[in-house]
């Protein structure tokens, strides 16, 4: 009986060897259509771009290193682990890798176990004996069905776009992770600097609605003109303004970061922006190497994800062209049969099969020659959206490197309007009391003020967040 199986072997071990060949285009990565290098800035306002620093790269720092805030460590924890898109892309892996699995297991044969048992009859006029027959048999055994010998590598090129495509969607997942902890940092600095800015409102509006309710006292008493009135209350109907619509804006900014965490998120302990981030804490946040542009290839996981399903999509061309040469199949069979259950196992009983069948496509109307069409045109599609996603990548870096340079300064000159506002209050308070100007200079003062400490505010948070976005640019760390 084992030499009998022996040619059944044979062949299957020979299908297993050639599988190894593939139709499919020998790949090359296409060239990376961006330049060599990142625009050079000029220096601008007595800004001069400062040189590359010097340190571990962005890919190389892990979230918990580059974001030292305990408490956005915990909110980035909690979105890694519940929010709902990353538990969508998790899924998809598992999805991706399923499909791969199935398709890689037609690289080997399928082995089944049959027992079955038939019975017939035969009436007596279609019996060569005149007699009704009642026949009997039971079969059992192992069965390979129809395994395909993979002469010119149609199902390895098959297994190889499906494992591409579960590697491609586990670096979308990567890539998901990455977008998660920067988007969660970006939320929680939006929302303390939303705080800062409502709270800095709020003062204001108590401040001069103080001043209202005294100039509302001079007029009474005769002190002062219905212009100076007016002239507070609308600044104290300004401060009221913004003060709402700060509220409703860092109510807003909570709930977009609870949507981020997966998790309603505790009322916040932690201080302002200005004070969970210092001017030498942004510069350390900025402080990442940028390198080349050609490092993005390796470091950014969704070009790693484009260029899988390049990948994937070169494969198909193989399977394509595969398909216009013969399909050559085994069946075949070992086992044993008899008349009964009982006699299954008698000496004698053995039986075989092997059938080898072999498929030559003759006419499909033209549709081999159009599946191979969409196959490479697909791979021109893929290879076409391997290339903009460098060149998106290329951009994001640009831009964070160009606010990188300009941000720090913009800051710092924020910082001197924002003094001199206050200085320029402080002078025309004391003239004013003195009689020497008037009360529309000091009213005038107070607004430019409230305006300079709101950009102040703002500008510490443009930076933050660009500071956040060269970290996701450069392909940060998920660890």
């Amino acid at each position: 009986m084992n030499v009998k199986l022996f040619p059944v072997l044979t062949i299957a071990v020979l299908g297993g060897a050639l599988s190894g060949c593939s139709m499919a285009p020998r790949y090359e990565r296409p060239a990376a259509p961006v330049a060599d290098s990142y625009p050079a800035l000029p220096a601008i306002a007595g800004n001069t771009p400062s040189a590359a620093p010097q340190g571990k790269a962005a890919y190389d720092t892990g979230w918990r290193d580059y974001f030292t805030d305990p408490r956005l460590q915990q909110l980035i924890a909690a979105a890694l682990e519940h929010n709902r898109d990353l538990r969508t892309a998790a899924l998809r892996v598992e999805e991706a890798r399923a499909l791969y699995d199935v398709q890689s297991a037609d690289r080997l044969p399928n082995v089944n176990a049959n027992v079955s048992e038939a019975r017939s009859r035969t009436p007596a006029a279609l019996s060569p004996s005149g007699k009704a027959v009642v026949g009997q048999r039971a079969d059992a055994g192992l069965v390979i069905p129809a395994f395909e010998l993979d002469f010119f590598g149609r199902v390895k090129s098959l297994s190889d776009a499906a494992l591409a495509s579960y590697l491609a969607t586990d670096e979308a997942r990567v890539a998901a992770q990455l977008t998660v902890v920067a988007e969660t940092a970006k939320a929680y600095y939006t929302e303390r600097a939303l705080a800062e800015q409502a709270a800095l409102a709020q003062r204001t509006y108590d401040a001069r609605a103080k001043t209202y309710g005294l100039t509302q006292q001079r007029l009474e008493a005769g002190a002062s003109s219905r212009l100076d009135l007016r002239s507070n209350e609308t600044l104290m109907e300004t401060a009221r303004a913004a003060a709402l619509t700060l509220a409703r804006q860092r109510a807003q900014a909570a709930n977009a970061l609870a949507l981020l965490v997966g998790e309603p998120v505790p009322a916040s302990g932690a201080g302002t922006l200005s004070a969970l981030l210092s001017d030498p804490a942004l510069d350390a946040m900025s402080a990442l190497p940028e390198g080349l542009p050609s490092d993005l290839l390796a470091r950014r996981p969704d070009i790693r994800a484009a260029e899988q399903r390049l990948l994937a999509a070169n494969a198909n061309i193989g399977a394509a062209r595969a398909a216009f040469f013969p399909r050559i199949s085994l069946t075949a069979a070992l086992g044993s049969a008899s008349p009964t259950f009982g006699g299954l196992f008698d000496g004698g009983s053995g039986t075989w099969s092997f059938t080898p069948q072999l498929v030559l496509p003759v006419f499909a109307a033209g549709r081999n020659q159009a599946n191979l069409s969409l196959a490479e045109t697909r791979k021109h599609i893929a290879v076409a959206d391997y290339e903009k996603t460098i060149q998106a990548a290329f951009r994001d870096v640009a831009d964070a490197l160009a606010a990188r340079t300009y941000l720090g300064s913009q800051v710092t000159a924020q910082r001197a309007i924002q003094e001199a506002q206050a200085e320029r209050l402080k002078l025309l308070t004391l003239r004013f009391e003195n009689g020497v100007a008037s009360s529309l200079d000091v009213l005038d003062a107070q607004r430019e003020l409230f305006s300079a400490e709101q950009s102040l505010v703002q500008a510490r948070l443009l930076r933050t967040t660009s500071a956040i976005d060269l970290y996701k640019a450069l392909g940060g760390g998920v660890k």
